[in-house]
Formats: C-alpha cells, structure tokens, sequence
C-alpha cells in the first residue's frame, strides 16, 4: 500500500526559459523512479527555501535526496535560489536528525556547506570509472566538471577515482552521504547502489 511507504524528498534542477520568462523546478523521470525502486515514496521539493522548510518539517521524511543538475554558483551556475533552498534543506535535516544523500551537485552542495574547495576537473563527463575505497571497486558513471580533492572535518571520503577526485563523502556523526555519480542514470538500477540509499534513510 502506498500509505506504508516511507516518504523520501528530492530537490529539482532549476531550468531557465527566458522566452516565457520563468524559472522551473523539474527533474529527470528516473530520479523518482530510482526512489521508488529504494522503496520509498517519492515527493519533489520546490526552489523556494521557505517553502521547502515547511514541507521537511511538516511531512518529516525518512531521507532527503540532493539530485544533480545546476553548477553553484560561486562556480558559475545560474540558480542562486536552488544554492539558498538546499542549504536551508541541510540547515534543517541536521537540525531534525534527517538524513541526507547528494548525488553528483548534491555531494557538491554538501562539500560546500562543509567549506571544502571544488576545482575544474577533466575527463569526468559522459564517462565511466573505477573508484576505489571503502565502498570496495566499483564502476560508477561521471557527469561533472568540477570536484574535490581535499576534505575537511566533520566529513570523510569513502571513495576516490584514480586521478584523486573524491568519489563518494559521509559525515562522521550525521547520517549525510554524498556521491559523485548518478543512480538513477543506470539501466537496470544498480543494487549497490539501492542498499546504499536504504542503509541510511533506513
């Protein structure tokens, strides 16, 4: 049954369309696909950090997810209100113990939030990688132009593709996990990375 499920939020990319003169929330069909597959019912968050605020804090979800899409933009992207509304997500979810998962910009807005640097990167585009770590060696897809290198507390890297560009990120004491790569880009679904999701959000 539907009402079983546990309730996941999932941030959007901002998409400018300058010949109507909006800004819209949207995201890739797979990402609630790939939440579902979890096990979990998914719900879309709006760019619009008050509002965003509200619905944590009224639907306590059991997890959070940061999706992709959209550079910051101290590192040259165009949705300020998407950098303010998942900032205001991490100000909240470590307030009410909520975990929170990135993948790709959402691991990006996660080093960010913790002040470690990203820098442009090279060959991380519409490619596959091995990563190493202890998440063990897996392939995983890369679509990204910028990375870390360099950590700082309270978080840790768990995986690192051979060039050094950190791969995948947890907190130390909070339940935030970040990735660099995308899940719900893989068809079929990759189970490590469904047990991943479920081992934090529970």
């Amino acid at each position: 049954m539907v009402s079983d499920m546990k309730i996941v939020l999932y941030t959007q990319r901002v998409e400018v369309v300058e010949s109507y003169g909006e800004r819209r929330d949207c995201a890739d069909q797979n990402i609630p696909r790939f939440i579902e597959a979890c096990g979990y019912l998914p719900i879309p968050l709006p760019n619009i950090r008050d509002i965003a605020e509200k619905l944590i804090e009224q639907i306590r979800p059991s997890g959070i997810i940061l999706t992709g899409g959209n550079s910051l933009t101290k590192y040259g992207g165009d949705a300020p209100e998407r950098d303010e509304a998942e900032r205001r997500i991490l100000d909240v979810s470590l307030g009410c113990d909520i975990p929170v998962c990135g993948f790709c910009r959402g691991m990006q807005v996660i080093l960010d939030y913790f002040d470690c640097e990203l820098e442009q990167v090279q060959g991380h585009v519409a490619v596959h990688h091995k990563i190493l770590g202890a998440l063990g060696e897996l392939e995983v897809n890369s679509f990204h132009n910028q990375a870390c290198y360099r950590v700082k507390d309270p978080l840790e890297v768990l995986a690192q593709a051979q060039d050094g560009v950190i791969e995948a990120i947890r907190h130390k004491e909070k339940r935030i996990l970040g990735t660099m790569w995308h899940p719900e880009r893989e068809n079929p679904i990759i189970n490590a990375d469904i047990r991943l999701v479920r081992g934090l959000f529970g």
